[in-house]
């Protein structure tokens, strides 16, 4: 079996479930578990935003799209030298990763046979029987429904450790300039662990506001979680904001790459790190979330 993953979230998966050995080619953004992109073909690479701060990243992609630019470029001639079996892509999101239909119009320009598993969740549901998906795809599934078995035993823990508290009203911020408040699953890991989401669409996309919106939500919790960044970026952007948030508000910045907008197994970390900081259950692992104020 020879496996490509064209976005993080699903490489992921893919080493969880014991794969990682069949993984042969990846995104330039697969970052997880550590050294995973070693040894592996890059096929699909991206916009150079190194030194941008967020509204010039955000400048950039509108541009792009408004002009029906590609803001993810996949490698051709690299992925048919591969000769993939499987390949992992989504439809999720054109900004977060290379578009299933581009994939499907390669595999059929380059000759290519490879079965085609594309992800869409919306939920943390969705996340979890995606995991089941990529477990039949790839051959693993007994590992792959024991990650899950897993992953809701965990979550109902939570759930009974937050029961009755009163819910703290949350905002996330998934980017901070201009101000997009997270959507799909996110305000569902906020529920989870025992917020009231605020602001949001669950379930749908993340949806852009204004700082006088945010300014009179009456969060008592911001969550800021910028789509690419980890714990470090987060808290720089958190820092930039702090005279636009509520005020009396605590802030929180939190690894999104790692536990918020990335649909893998680690945003069950996420609903444990949100049920420490917000109710005191567990404890907050720094390299998560850190407060800012």
């Amino acid at each position: 079996m020879r496996i490509v993953s064209l976005l993080p979230s699903a490489t992921e998966i893919v080493c969880a479930l014991g794969r990682a050995d069949d993984l042969v080619g990846v995104t330039f953004e697969c970052d997880h578990p550590a050294g995973v992109r070693d040894g592996r073909a890059i096929v699909v690479g991206g916009l150079a935003t190194a030194g941008l701060d967020a509204a010039a990243i955000d400048e950039l992609v509108r541009e792009r799209v408004a002009a029906g630019e590609d803001l993810y470029v996949l490698d051709r001639d690299r992925f048919r030298t591969l000769d993939p079996t499987v390949v992992l892509t989504q439809d999720l999101c054109r900004v977060c990763a290379l578009p299933g239909a581009e994939v499907a119009d390669a595999l059929e320009a380059l000759g290519c046979t490879a079965d085609v598993v594309t992800l869409d969740p919306h939920s943390l549901d969705d996340v979890l029987t995606d995991v089941l998906t990529i477990g039949r795809a790839v051959d693993a599934s007994p590992a792959a429904t024991a990650l899950v078995e897993s992953a809701r035993r965990r979550l109902d823990a939570v759930e009974r450790a937050v029961a009755g508290r009163r819910r703290p009203r949350v905002l996330v911020l998934e980017w901070p300039d201009p101000p997009f408040v997270a959507g799909h699953w996110v305000p569902e890991l906020v529920e989870r662990a025992g917020g009231a989401p605020v602001l949001c669409r669950p379930g749908e996309r993340s949806v852009p506001t204004t700082w006088d919106a945010v300014a009179s939500c009456d969060a008592e919790v911001v969550l800021v979680a910028s789509c690419g960044f980890d714990v470090r970026g987060g808290a720089a952007h958190a820092h930039e904001l702090l005279d636009r948030l509520p005020d009396g508000a605590d802030v929180w910045a939190l690894d999104a790459n790692g536990v918020v907008v990335r649909p893998g197994p680690r945003l069950v970390d996420g609903v444990e790190a949100l049920a420490a900081l917000l109710h005191g259950v567990g404890t907050v692992e720094p390299a998560l979330a850190v407060q800012v104020r």
